[in-house]
């Protein structure tokens, strides 16, 4: 069974991409790998941040690696939060970062929106990329507790739930991430 190292410290990133992959194939952690760096996220787009990030473990580990960037992008806000969605309001605090964009949408009736993920793939000496978004609108107060990071704030199209309102399966069934993740594993499959 083929390895890859997930490069990402974010345990509920790793449990739904484990949960995804469903034993297809050994997903390493960087704790599996002894990584403790922080790896950098200096790009300005989601594609340069996964890339920065997988080449790392290639360049500093020589392991087949993938790594993901993903955001929040608001039509009304220009696509902001976008690349800076983990901080957006300066700090890695995600109730701060929730508290500011509904604070910048306070009587905004465009509520569009969507989840975008980029994955980068470096194996094999080669660079992939694949890409997953789910529309969606965002409310105007949290609703939920699972999940993570804007869940309880989106509502995807063609649901009444935010995600953080659904289990982890009803989620991994449309989420962005599952999107790209199933791109990834379909590649891998016809290598």
């Amino acid at each position: 069974m083929s390895k890859l190292v997930f490069a990402t410290n974010n345990a509920h990133k790793l449990e739904e991409v484990s949960a995804m992959l469903d034993g297809q194939l050994t997903l390493l952690s960087l704790a599996d790998i002894g990584c403790t760096d922080d790896i950098p996220e200096t790009g300005v787009t989601f594609e340069e941040n996964a890339k920065q990030k997988s080449d790392f473990i290639v360049s500093n580990y020589q392991l087949d690696s993938f790594a993901d960037d993903s955001g929040l992008e608001i039509d009304a806000l220009n696509g902001e939060p976008g690349v800076y969605s983990a901080r957006y309001s300066g700090s890695r605090n995600m109730d701060a970062n929730i508290a500011l964009v509904l604070e910048k949408m306070a009587g905004t009736s465009d509520r569009k929106a969507r989840f975008r993920t980029v994955i980068s793939l470096a194996i094999h000496n080669e660079q992939h990329f694949f890409e997953g978004s789910v529309e969606g609108n965002i409310i105007t107060e949290e609703r939920g507790v699972a999940g993570f990071g804007y869940d309880p704030i989106f509502i995807p199209d063609g649901y009444e739930q935010t995600f953080a309102e659904m289990t982890a399966d009803q989620k991994n069934q449309i989420s962005h991430r599952a999107v790209a993740v199933k791109k990834l594993v379909e590649f891998l499959k016809s290598r």
